[in-house]
């Protein structure tokens, strides 16, 4: 197979995949119970996740620390996000807050 066709075939089989699990989360919400402790930690696992998530992209790049302009960007997102602030916008200040540091010298 050559390298074309094993890119498309790769891509349609996750597309596949990932449409299946999107299906497969509301078709199996109505069959499945979990008591509500489990959904309880649940919620707080991906809060965990999500929160760690954003914990190392913005404080690491490659193997070493990001520098300040970075962390300070996202700690200004959140900001805006905490205040409900547009999502168009906290991107946009994210981005402005941290090159404005980085045109000052701030790594």
């Amino acid at each position: 197979m050559n390298e074309p066709a094993a890119l498309i075939a790769a891509m349609l089989v996750l597309a596949g995949g990932t449409f299946a699990f999107r299906l497969a989360g509301p078709y199996l919400r109505s069959r499945i119970t979990f008591p509500p402790r489990v959904e309880k930690l649940m919620e707080i696992s991906t809060v965990v996740l999500l929160t760690s998530l954003v914990a190392t992209t913005a404080l690491t790049e490659g193997r070493g620390p990001a520098g300040v302009a970075r962390p300070v960007g996202v700690l200004a997102a959140g900001l805006l996000a905490w205040r409900k602030v547009p999502f168009l916008a906290v991107v946009l200040a994210a981005a402005a807050v941290t090159a404005a540091l980085r045109l000052l010298g701030i790594p």
